[in-house]
Formats: C-alpha cells, sequence, structure tokens
C-alpha cells in the first residue's frame, strides 16, 4: 500500500518534470489557473476576516456557555469554516479551471497522451455527448465535495480532535476528489462514465491517493496551484492510462513510452 501511494506521488512528480519537456505549452495551462486563482485567494482572504463573526453566527448555542469553553467552540468553529472553506476551493478551483482553460488543458492531456504513445482517437461519444458527460459529471463531483465538506466542518466543530483530524481528512477526500476531476480528459476520450472511473481508480485507491493528496498539498501553497495545475492534468492522465491498462481496456503503451514513462509505466506494460 505505502509503495502502491508513493507511485502515485511520482505520478505528479513526473507531471511536474512535463514543465521541463513543454514549457510553452505548460505556460499557457498555468494562464487560466492564475486568473481563476486570483478570484479565490481574494475569496479566501475575506473568509479569514469574517470567520470569527460567522462562527458566532453559527454557534448560538454557545452564546449561555461559560468561558473558556465558549471561546473554545468558537474559536474551533472559526478554524472549521476556514478548513471547510479551503477545501471547497480545492474542489471548486480545479473544476472551475479545468472549465475555462478547456483548451489547453486539452492541449496538455492530449499532449502527453501521445509523449507516452498510442493516444486515443475522439471518443465515440462527440463533441456535444463530450459536453453533456462533463457538465453531469461536474454537478456530482461538486454535490460530492459539499457532502464531504459538511461532514468535515462537523468533524472540525471538536475541539483539539477536530484540529488534527480535519487537515487529515480534507487531504485524503480532497485528493480523491481531485483525481476524479483530473483523469476527466483521459477517462472521458475512452468513454468511461463517472461510475466506471470511479470503481477503477478505487480499486488502485493507493496510487490515487498518492497522486490526489500530493496535488492537494500542493494547491495549498501560495501561488502553487498555478505552477501544479497544469502539471496535475499531465499527471492524471498517467494515473488514468495507468488504471485502463491493468483493467485491460487500453492497449499496453509502446517500448519507447515505456522508457520514457519510467518504471510505473514498465508495471502497467506488464500487468
Amino acid at each position: 500500500m505505502i509503495r502502491s501511494f508513493l507511485e502515485g506521488v511520482g505520478l505528479f512528480g513526473r507531471g511536474l518534470g512535463f514543465w521541463l519537456s513543454r514549457p510553452g505549452l505548460m505556460l499557457l495551462g498555468a494562464v487560466p489557473a492564475a486568473i481563476v486563482g486570483a478570484v479565490y485567494v481574494t475569496g479566501i482572504v475575506l473568509l479569514v476576516v469574517y470567520s470569527p463573526a460567522l462562527a458566532d453566527w453559527a454557534t448560538p448555542f454557545a452564546d449561555r456557555w461559560d468561558e473558556p469553553w465558549r471561546e473554545i467552540t468558537r474559536a474551533a468553529a472559526s478554524l472549521a469554516l476556514v478548513g471547510l472553506g479551503v477545501l471547497l476551493v480545492v474542489f471548486t478551483y480545479t473544476a472551475i479551471t479545468l472549465a475555462v482553460g478547456d483548451p489547453f488543458y486539452e492541449r496538455i492531456w492530449r499532449a502527453t497522451e501521445e509523449t507516452l504513445g498510442e493516444a486515443p482517437g475522439e471518443p465515440a461519444s462527440g463533441f456535444w455527448g463530450q459536453l453533456a458527460r462533463g457538465i453531469l459529471n461536474a454537478l456530482r463531483l461538486l454535490l460530492l465535495a459539499l457532502g464531504i465538506g459538511l461532514v468535515l466542518f462537523a468533524v472540525g466543530l471538536v475541539p483539539v480532535v477536530g484540529q488534527i483530524a480535519g487537515p487529515v481528512l480534507g487531504a485524503l477526500f480532497g485528493g480523491w476528489v481531485l483525481a476524479l476531476e483530473l483523469t476527466g480528459f483521459a477517462f472521458d476520450a475512452r468513454d468511461i462514465p463517472l461510475k466506471e472511473r470511479r470503481r477503477m481508480l478505487g480499486h488502485r485507491r493507493a496510487r490515487t491517493l498518492g497522486f490526489g493528496v500530493a496535488a492537494y498539498l500542493v494547491f495549498l501553497i501560495p501561488l502553487g496551484a498555478v505552477v501544479a495545475m497544469p502539471a496535475a492534468v499531465a499527471g492524471a492522465t498517467r494515473l488514468a492510462r495507468a488504471a485502463n491498462a491493468e483493467a485491460g481496456r487500453h492497449p499496453k503503451v509502446t517500448p519507447r513510452s515505456r522508457d520514457d514513462a519510467g518504471e510505473t509505466d514498465q508495471t502497467v506494460s506488464r500487468a
């Protein structure tokens, strides 16, 4: 399990390595990430500033409590609100950035596929079918993110324990949702629906979480998402190809692409 998790982290690292081979293309992918990121940073700053007032509003039951329990509870609620905001930002940031920068990220995905060899052709569902599926998948993932966010907010209300468990669970659930979102290009091109995507990645959960958690943590670094977003698309393409190859749903990669892709794709090719 640990080895698979580290393989997933390595896939994200290989996506970052794509900056070295295709810097111009990756720089284009950073533009929509920077634009959307500027809007989200403003929102996070406002949330941090007003979180104490929002925490007071969200915990009226603590008005009659004695100190220090009232302040402890409201401090925990304030931190939980900020944590919920960060989690939803990461989820929605990825979806919105992919939508805004779709032409750029599709080029990054296609370039990654071609580098690895045996890239898929145009999906059988066509443009409108792909668009409808993309919108439906985005709505499903948003509902999943909201549900997870509310659960983590409730966990964060528990003093001490919540402040430890909340960020850890946030990284795990956040990484999972990010992996589902970012593999969309590769899976949709193979006409694999979201339900099947979740099943295939679920069978390789440790590797998927390794990739997703690595991306999630880098996204939390100031300006990290700008650099990591195009890299995450490239890394997610490798993750999806590995899942497809192991499931026997996509041709094995060519010897040339095995040399380029490294040990992880060699393992996939032998599967």
